[in-house]
């Protein structure tokens, strides 16, 4: 089971079977053994009633055995019609161990199967006896008392009642049957009931696990999960959460603050010392390696300028203070303006660039400037990752109510395990990680589109395949969608 709602499930509908069964168990070997104890005393009482009827008959007539027409000695006509209405199986024995009496059932057992019988009563019965006689090959299970019968004199010996255990089997034989037809309901019933309360028990959390994936960035640090009124584990869960997020906020709202001042004042002492560098450069006279230092220091200044420009509007945009300046624009044209910035890229790289648009304008209300600069970044990226002779290629579309822009090129790619990374800030794909690498950069220039393309209600996504290319597609929500 993947979810805790299936594994409470689970554990309370195993734990609710095991406790049918284990009560179905214990029912039915309680009713069996009281059976067994009802069966004992039915032939005890079975026993001491034809003693009873004997001693009577006994006390009344005097001698109560007769001989047949074979000669054998049995009990008197009136007394043997007597002990027939006896249940089960009854067997009389003279005290020389003879035969006297035989009841119709057990007469219907069969010859063989009774003088079994037979071999539990002794000659001379001196006290009483029970247990449990076994009739092979069918199994049928015979359950015997014996009582002796002195004071009928020297013609009686013992009787024998006896019963087939399935009389005592029945009652919890179908009750046993009865709960493994309930059994299924009552795990049913179980499953069901016990996804129920898991599903009440768990709705809290499932409520704070959807209030927790809305808080996706900083900037949303802010909000609070709500707490119940009950401080149960669920309520300090929340509470937890929310002195959690607290904490979080506050280091956020810190590093964005720093990050923001820290750009910013670093932008006039580079302006400055970008212009006292080009003044420099100008200087007539310069020797040549002076002039080379010079050269290298300005391109490391506009690199750190661009830097700080980065920082600077990733850290207004993690606080608010970027707003976007909307306007309906043909995206068009802000694709032919993107181009000719690239083609002047690519003719330095050896790179073509081919631009695919629609007759037909695509207008949309987007800030002009920040749509401009996602295009940069995304076709600088190309240019820059894409060996000499590749082609980098740019496509405008529309499809169901979204604007589709897309920056494909034929460069070196980007490996499978690089791409959930791939918009993180400072982060590079390439090996090429310094300033003084083979492609330069600091690795906030996904970053930055990503945030435009989201600040404008829209998604960006990458596919790319080692040596293959990469393609980055931009979606932007058109105007009434």
């Amino acid at each position: 089971m993947q979810t805790i709602r299936g594994r409470l499930t689970a554990w309370y509908s195993t734990a609710l079977a095991c406790t049918l069964v284990a009560f179905a168990v214990v029912l039915f070997l309680a009713r069996r053994s009281a059976s067994y104890q009802d069966l004992d005393r039915r032939l005890q009482s079975e026993a001491d009633l034809t003693a009873g009827i004997l001693a009577e008959s006994y006390r009344a007539r005097g001698d109560l055995v007769e001989p047949d027409r074979s000669g054998k000695p049995v009990l008197i006509s009136d007394v043997a019609a007597l002990l027939e209405v006896v249940p089960d199986f009854l067997l009389i024995t003279a005290h020389d161990g003879r035969t006297l009496f035989i009841s119709a059932d057990a007469r219907a057992l069969g010859f063989q199967r009774v003088e079994q019988l037979l071999r539990l009563l002794p000659p001379a019965v001196a006290r009483r006896g029970e247990g449990t006689l076994r009739f092979a090959p069918s199994g049928q299970t015979i359950r015997w008392v014996v009582r002796p019968l002195p004071g009928l004199g020297p013609q009686f010996g013992g009787i024998l009642a006896g019963a087939d255990t399935k009389s005592a089997e029945l009652g919890p034989e179908q009750l046993l049957s009865s709960m493994v037809l309930i059994l299924p309901l009552g795990v049913l019933a179980a499953v069901i009931l016990g996804s129920w309360i898991a599903r009440r028990a768990l709705e809290p959390v499932d409520r704070i696990i959807t209030e927790v994936r809305e808080i996706t960035d900083g900037r949303s640090l802010h909000r609070r999960l709500a707490e119940p009124m009950v401080k149960d584990e669920v309520g300090r869960l929340a509470e937890t959460l929310n002195q959690m997020m607290q904490r979080l906020e506050r280091s956020f709202t810190a590093l964005r603050r720093f990050t923001a001042e820290a750009s910013h004042e670093l932008k006039t002492p580079l302006t400055v010392l970008r212009a006292g560098v080009e003044r420099a450069i100008t200087t007539s006279g310069l020797p040549q390696d002076t002039l080379a230092v010079l050269e290298e220091t300005l391109q490391e200044v506009n690199r750190m300028t661009e830097l700080v420009d980065a920082l600077l509007t990733l850290a207004r945009a993690d606080e608010g203070r970027a707003p976007l300046h909307r306007e309906p624009v043909d995206l068009r044209e802000i694709i032919e303006e993107a181009k000719e910035t690239g083609e002047l890229l690519a003719e330095q790289a050896g790179v073509r660039v081919s631009v695919e648009t629609p007759p037909s304008p695509v207008v949309v209300s987007v800030d002009r400037s920040r749509i401009r600069q996602l295009l940069l970044n995304l076709l600088t990226n190309a240019v820059k990752y894409t060996p000499k002779g590749g082609t980098v290629r740019m496509a405008l579309g529309q499809d169901d109510g979204q604007v589709t822009l897309a920056v494909a090129d034929t460069g070196i790619g980007i490996a499978p395990g690089d791409l959930p990374h791939i918009f993180d800030r400072f982060w590079r794909a390439d090996s090429a990680r310094t300033r003084t690498g083979e492609r330069p950069g600091a690795g906030l220039g996904l970053a930055i589109c990503k945030w435009i393309a989201e600040a404008h209600g829209g998604t960006i996504e990458v596919q790319s395949r080692p040596g293959r290319g990469t393609t980055f597609m931009v979606t932007l929500p058109k105007p009434g969608t």
